[in-house]
């Protein structure tokens, strides 16, 4: 699952909810920005700064377990506000290649 945010149209709460729900919470996930535009979520090993050619951002590491990715996380429409204004912040400019929601 990925958002594709070179069309803004893309880019709306159900699809960030959609996103998220997608992820599982038994593993390390990470939501990551290529430079050509598209929003994943990344899971296990390929978070932090590992893999982290051709990206453009990346927000913080989500802890396994924490309740950031998954069913309940796309629930919580504070949550995916959050996610859904810092990918539209700082899409195609970001502030920094590491993004601090919190």
């Amino acid at each position: 699952m990925h958002i594709d945010l070179n069309n803004p149209e893309n880019l709306t709460l159900a699809a960030v909810r959609q996103l998220l729900a997608s992820a599982s919470d038994d593993e390390h996930a990470q939501l990551r920005v290529t430079k050509t535009g598209f929003a994943y979520i990344s899971s296990g090993r390929a978070v932090g700064s590992v893999d982290i050619d051709g990206l453009l951002f990346r927000l913080e590491t989500w802890a396994k377990g924490s309740g950031y990715v998954g069913n309940v996380a796309a629930s919580d429409e504070v949550w995916v506000t959050q996610i859904f204004n810092a990918l539209r912040q700082n899409w195609p400019k970001p502030s920094d290649d590491y993004i601090d929601i919190y």
